[in-house]
């Protein structure tokens, strides 16, 4: 990716826009989870959770306990580290820590949500230990969707991502998405719009000038 010229940096007003776009869905997200359910899941939420439920079996519970970890924090920082620091080599400026920023980001993101929302998690047997905070939204969606989205487009890459690479995004995201579901720790929509959140955040963070590769 080209340097930005001054005169096409984007606004001030226009940057903190776009780092205001992924919470704007959340807190959308949060207020039509809450609006006239009472408390009680939505028919969406309680049929979406019924339907994963439905793929319960050993070989299952067993593959979706482990591929969750691939949106956990614990597992994604080191990466996105020590892309960062190979990117370092080459780049030599702040466009070599996009990845980290961005899952940082995320993940902050996610739990400022959680505590402010505090929507309790589901009243069901869970497959896991079920986490104690809170349920709205789910942080290993939205860090795993947000990881694997920069490391897409991370302007440290030297060409566009090969169809096999996307490929590869889209299902391990997935496969963790649905494994918060199968283990029946989140709601449909817990899920859902942590995976736009994650989307939004990284498509617009992208576009600040901070991440040019010579500044």
């Amino acid at each position: 990716m080209q340097s930005i010229s001054p005169a096409n940096r984007p606004h001030p007003w226009a940057q903190a826009a776009l780092l205001l776009a992924a919470p704007a869905i959340l807190w959308l997200g949060a207020l039509g989870i809450s609006a006239g359910t009472e408390g009680r899941p939505s028919e969406f939420d309680a049929a979406g959770m019924a339907l994963a439920a439905r793929g319960h079996m050993p070989l299952a519970d067993a593959f979706f306990r482990t591929i969750t970890w691939a949106g956990s924090i614990l597992v994604l920082m080191p990466l996105a580290l020590a892309y960062a620091l190979f990117a370092w080599r080459r780049l030599r400026s702040a466009a070599a820590f996009f990845l980290p920023a961005a899952l940082v980001g995320a993940s902050l993101m996610a739990h400022a949500t959680k505590i402010a929302v505090a929507r309790d998690r589901p009243d069901v047997a869970a497959l896991i230990d079920m986490p104690a905070d809170a349920s709205f939204p789910s942080a290993h969606t939205l860090q795993a969707s947000s990881f694997a989205l920069a490391w897409l487009i991370a302007p440290s890459r030297s060409g566009r991502p090969h169809v096999a690479e996307f490929s590869l995004a889209i299902v391990l995201v997935g496969l963790v998405a649905w494994s918060r579901l199968h283990l029946q720790v989140h709601f449909p929509t817990d899920v859902l719009f942590a995976l736009a959140a994650g989307i939004v955040w990284i498509l617009c963070l992208r576009r600040l000038p901070i991440w040019s590769k010579t500044t």
